[in-house]
C-alpha cells in the first residue's frame, strides 16, 4: 500500500501527489463513501485532492461559459469534496507530456491543475480536456497518513485517464478490479452489508 521510503505518523513521507486514494468499505464518512480521490498536493503542510467520481447535474458551461466546450463528457461540475464547495478546481490534461505554461501546475505527467482566469480559447490547442470540481478534499499535517494507517484508504497509482473517465460512477470498482487478487474482490463489496 505504501511505497518504499514512506513513514506514517509525522515522520518524513514520500509525496503521494498524483496518486489515487480509494475509499475502503471501512470508511464510514458519507462524504467519501466509495470515492476515488486524486491527490493534487501532498506536502508537509497537509494534503489536497479532488473526488473523481461524484458528478453533479450542473453543466460546466452554465457556470463557466466557454470552459464548458473543453470539459470532458460528462461535461458537468463534480463534487471535489466537502471543503469550500463554492470554490472551483480545474484539472486539465495537456497535449504535451510535461507542459510548462502560465497557470498550469503539474500533478502527474500531462495532468495538472489549471487557472480558470485564463482565456480558454488561448489554451484550446494545448489541452485535450478539462474537468471542473466544486470544492476539494483536504487533510491537515499527518491526518491523511493516520487515515491510511487506520484502513480508511487504499493508495494506488493513477492512470492518465482516471480523472477523465466517461462513466465516473464506475471508477471505484474499476480501480479496485485492476489491482487484481483480493483487492479486485473488494470491488464487489455491497454498499449496504445489511442487504446482503
Amino acid at each position: 500500500m505504501h511505497g518504499e521510503g514512506q513513514a506514517i505518523g509525522g515522520r518524513s513521507m514520500e509525496s503521494m501527489t498524483g496518486r489515487l486514494l480509494v475509499a475502503t468499505p471501512a470508511l464510514k464518512d458519507p462524504n467519501f463513501d466509495r470515492t476515488v480521490v486524486l491527490l493534487v498536493a501532498h506536502e508537509p503542510g497537509g494534503a489536497l485532492g479532488v473526488v473523481l467520481n461524484r458528478a453533479t447535474e450542473v453543466a460546466v458551461s452554465d457556470v463557466l461559459g466557454a470552459w464548458g466546450t473543453l470539459a470532458r463528457d460528462p461535461a458537468v461540475l463534480f463534487e471535489g469534496g466537502p471543503v469550500q464547495p463554492e470554490s472551483a478546481i480545474c484539472l486539465a490534461r495537456m497535449r504535451a507530456q510535461r507542459p510548462r505554461m502560465r497557470g498550469f501546475h503539474p500533478v502527474s505527467g500531462s495532468i495538472g491543475t489549471l487557472d480558470l482566469s485564463i482565456d480558454p480559447e488561448a489554451l484550446r490547442e494545448k489541452l485535450t480536456c478539462i474537468r471542473v470540481f466544486a470544492g476539494y478534499s483536504g487533510w491537515s499535517p499527518g491526518q491523511l497518513e493516520e487515515e491510511i494507517q487506520s484502513g480508511s484508504w487504499f493508495v494506488f497509482d493513477a492512470l492518465p485517464g482516471d480523472a477523465f473517465v466517461d462513466r465516473p460512477d464506475d471508477l471505484w470498482p474499476m480501480v479496485l478490479r485492476r489491482q487484481g487478487g483480493i483487492l479486485s474482490a473488494v470491488a464487489h463489496f455491497p454498499a449496504d452489508v445489511a442487504l446482503n
